[in-house]
């Protein structure tokens, strides 16, 4: 895990309060914490073809251009949050490459970089009830018809605002909320999985 001298995981007291009690016998539900990674805000305009094109010339992969979908690309995951809005995901410590690299390309072009790593984490949730336990707080409709994988939107649980992304069909999710949102968002989480069986997972031991 990337080691951060100046701050805990903002999940590292519920994890520490929680993990090591009993496992079930069967856990319908996966939690684990996604912890450092580098998150950036950036705004622009899609119709600036010299916009985009700066932008795909940085982070190795296209901007996703169709509302509420996610590009991929070397270490970036790229989320749609508006007509105007990406979020950017890197590996932890990433951001303090691509920050300065878009800024630099970017220029005068209007545009906006911002670094909001230190305000957000990731609650992953998975498992074969993830999507179940989701659903009982989660103003969308996660149902497969309408919401998979590739797909990610702005939406409250339980009265945390969140983003969410759909990794697979097993279902897995990443659930991208603030920080002052994180403890109460896992408990919740934890709290409606109980009847599914849950166990946390440490990621920061693998």
């Amino acid at each position: 895990m990337y080691d951060n001298p100046h701050s805990d995981s903002p999940l590292a007291q519920f994890l520490a309060a929680e993990l090591g009690g009993e496992t079930p016998a069967e856990a319908g539900v996966q939690l684990s914490e996604r912890a450092f990674m580098g998150h950036i805000n950036l705004r622009g305009e899609p119709s600036d073809q010299t916009f985009l094109e700066i932008a795909e010339d940085v982070l190795g992969v296209g901007l996703p251009l169709e509302p509420n979908t996610v590009s991929e690309g070397h270490d970036v995951t790229l989320l749609w949050l508006g007509p105007n809005e990406w979020l950017i995901l890197t590996s932890p410590g990433g951001q303090h490459e691509i920050i300065p690299s878009l800024r630099n390309a970017l220029g005068n072009l209007f545009s906006a970089v911002t670094d909001v790593s230190g305000g957000q984490t990731i609650i992953n949730i998975q498992g074969p009830h993830a999507r179940d336990v989701l659903s009982k707080g989660c103003t969308l409709d996660l149902h497969p018809r309408f919401f998979g994988p590739g797909q990610c939107a702005q939406t409250n649980i339980d009265k945390a605002t969140a983003t969410i992304r759909q990794l697979d069909e097993s279902p897995s999710y990443h659930i991208i909320v603030r920080r002052s949102f994180a403890d109460h968002l896992a408990s919740w989480l934890k709290d409606g999985a109980q009847e599914y069986g849950v166990v946390l997972i440490d990621q920061s031991a693998e």
